[in-house]
């Protein structure tokens, strides 16, 4: 199968040449035909395996093919993202795509100043990338109409619901046209996100290239466990004993991102941070460093999770688990991609038990663990498997002590001093899924 037998036009044909583009991934075999017939689409493919192009060669050669010009302040086409850099990254790959063709196209997000974005709009634009909040700071202030839509696109869905973005996709469902064509791209489709496909999409193709929720099998993962307090040093200590050369890291908070980068940077390591309290300027210089080699480790928070695109990437560290199991997936997507191969390992302590369990379960496997010599854990790691079950150890029963000994005394259990409770169980957070209006209320009579 070619490109060309999947109907994308000469102009489209003569940009993925030039791009080294061969033969249409999966997705993009099922993908292209079914938007090009202009159905709503909800698809589902590991990341890495060419999602962008799946809805966005499509849809460049239906503006280009037909509809009106785009007048002042409108846009023919948009695609919700969830951060900055998948904004940047989707907008230059589109913007590739559409080298051949006599179409405008722009991206915007916060972080930014509006202004220049504000006079870009005002001659129109056929395409738009978009984050949720920018989208509607621009539309309420009238520097954005959307009465010439004709096909919205929500990639990494899940990831907008887990960043709080609800509300957001609501207010734009409600000031979009009715009549439309809605395409939804995503490694991972939760409960949440197939509700919110049934409310934003009519009649909508299904296609799941991989099974769902699966990591993509190009990528070696295992776990090293380790007490929470010894996992910078440990890290360093990998780091060292592997030669690490370029390696993308994943801290759970901002504050802990940048406790890592002071750490590595103390030691003699050239490592650089991104988060959301970063300038995009600031982020986006430590991206294009990252990328250029000039920094060996770049350490983030889940705003690089998704849509990061890092050729020949080698490894990627979880140093904290992830909250929400699904950005696990993506995390270690950023390595193994379209081929190649990578590594993933996480640094895992015993509070993060029920996260590593989340994990397994998602992902229908049960990692590897290994301890590193003159690392292991003081705090065991309960053991996991890919059930969803914590495996605790069945406790040998104490014998009550007759007289004063090494023990203490609680509420009438004997307690030995070096045991360790298990950790709490964490609670996944509940997202708040945007509930649309379909249609009028009925009057009660």
């Amino acid at each position: 199968m070619t490109f060309a037998t999947l109907g994308l036009i000469e102009p489209l044909l003569r940009s993925l040449e030039k791009l080294g583009y061969q033969t249409p991934t999966p997705v993009q075999a099922q993908a292209i035909p079914a938007v090009l017939a202009g159905r709503d689409l909800m698809a589902a493919a590991q990341t890495g395996t060419g999602k962008t192009a799946g809805f966005a060669l499509p849809l460049l050669q239906l503006l280009a093919m037909e509809g009106p010009k785009v007048t002042a302040n409108s846009v023919r086409a948009l695609i919700l993202v969830p951060t900055r850099e998948l904004a940047e990254q989707v907008h230059e790959a589109v913007r590739q795509y559409a080298e051949n063709l006599p179409l405008r196209t722009y991206a915007v997000y916060g972080g930014v100043s509006i202004n220049p974005q504000m006079m870009k709009l005002r001659s129109g634009v056929d395409l738009l990338v978009a984050t949720p909040g920018r989208l509607l700071d621009l539309f309420r202030q009238n520097a954005l109409k959307f009465n010439q839509l004709q096909t919205l696109v929500l990639d990494e869905a899940d990831r907008m619901l887990d960043l709080g973005f609800s509300e957001e996709l609501a207010n734009i469902y409600r000031a979009l046209p009715k009549k439309r064509q809605t395409l939804l791209f995503s490694a991972t489709f939760s409960d949440d996100i197939r509700l919110l496909a049934g409310q934003m999409l009519n009649d909508p193709l299904s296609i799941e290239v991989s099974p769902r929720n699966v990591a993509a099998n190009t990528v070696k993962q295992w776990v090293v466990t380790v007490d929470k307090k010894r996992k910078p040093e440990l890290f360093v200590h990998l780091m060292r004993k592997g030669k690490w050369k370029q390696v993308l890291v994943f801290a759970k908070t901002r504050n802990g991102v940048d406790a890592l980068v002071e750490k590595l940077q103390g030691v003699g390591v050239n490592a650089d941070g991104i988060h959301g309290d970063k300038p995009q300027a600031t982020r986006q210089r430590a991206l294009d460093r990252f990328k250029a080699s000039e920094v060996q480790i770049l350490v983030a928070t889940d705003v690089a999770a998704r849509g990061l695109d890092i050729e020949d990437l080698p490894l990627v560290v979880n140093f904290d688990l992830p909250i929400v199991a699904e950005d696990y997936i993506h995390r270690i997507g950023r390595t193994g991609r379209a081929g190649s191969t990578g590594e993933a390992i996480s640094l895992v302590c015993a509070d993060e038990v029920n996260l590593l369990s989340a994990i397994e379960m998602l992902t229908r496997q049960t990692l590897k663990r290994q301890n590193e010599p003159d690392f292991e854990p003081e705090h065991r790691v309960p053991d996991t498997d890919a059930s969803g079950q914590v495996i605790k150890k069945p406790k040998k029963p104490k014998k009550p002590k007759t007289s004063g000994g090494g023990g203490k005394r609680n509420l009438g259990k004997w307690v030995d001093s070096g045991e360790v409770s298990p950790p709490e169980p964490s609670v996944k957070p509940v997202r708040k899924v945007p509930v649309f209006n379909t249609g009028p209320r009925k009057r009660k009579p």
